[in-house]
């Protein structure tokens, strides 16, 4: 599972997420960010040519040595500067208020603990901070649910520890920030997986 997980789910995840129907979701989300951004599951670096002209910077968070190896030359290309600056969102080496915004996409269904990762996003954040997120996460509708309540142990086998039924707004508004968007819909594609919450959060 080590091999699997190190060398095969990134190329996985890089490939599926960088599908161009995910484009249009990476922009609005992107939309507004501004100063010292946070990047948690940055990946293959897929969010980089989305980030608005008021980003002075991007700390990103990123586990896998292959993804941040994959991200390689988005980052050569990128408008604004870009380090690799934690490994673990659950333990970030900021200190706090530290960034003006934070930014997660599809990262909130695979970290383990992710109530603790997002009390450390909040942690750094400054007051007035906005976490920015697009996730796949628990469908609105039941029978749906249904269905991501009895595929969730095989997806989290095949990809990485990936949840289908997380609820994020429930996760973020427990980790103690304020909803001020938000919306849930579905992209094209079999909805157990396509279940879409986009919003921004802003921490007290």
């Amino acid at each position: 599972m080590g091999i699997y997980n190190d060398q095969i789910v990134p190329r996985i995840v890089d490939v599926a997420c960088g599908s161009k129907l995910n484009n249009p979701q990476r922009r609005r989300v992107c939309a507004g960010l501004q100063g010292r951004v946070l990047e948690i599951g940055f990946g293959s670096g897929l969010n980089v040519p989305f980030y608005p002209a008021a980003v002075q910077s991007i700390s990103a968070v990123e586990p896998a040595d292959l993804g941040w190896k994959l991200a390689a030359k988005r980052v050569a290309k990128a408008t604004v500067p870009i380090e690799r600056s934690g490994l673990d969102g659950r333990a970030l080496p900021f200190d706090d208020n530290f960034f003006d915004a934070a930014l997660s996409t599809w990262t909130m269904c695979t970290i383990p603990d992710i109530a603790t990762a997002l009390a450390e996003v909040r942690r750094v954040l400054v007051p007035g901070g906005t976490l920015h997120f697009v996730e796949h996460g628990l469908a609105p509708d039941s029978k749906v649910q249904l269905w991501q309540h009895r595929l969730n142990p095989i997806q989290k086998a095949l990809a990485g520890g990936c949840h289908l039924n997380r609820d994020i707004r429930g996760l973020v508004e427990t980790a103690g920030f304020e909803i001020r968007d938000i919306d849930v819909f579905y992209e094209d594609g079999p909805k157990f997986l396509t279940a879409l919450t986009l919003g921004v959060a802003v921490s007290p």
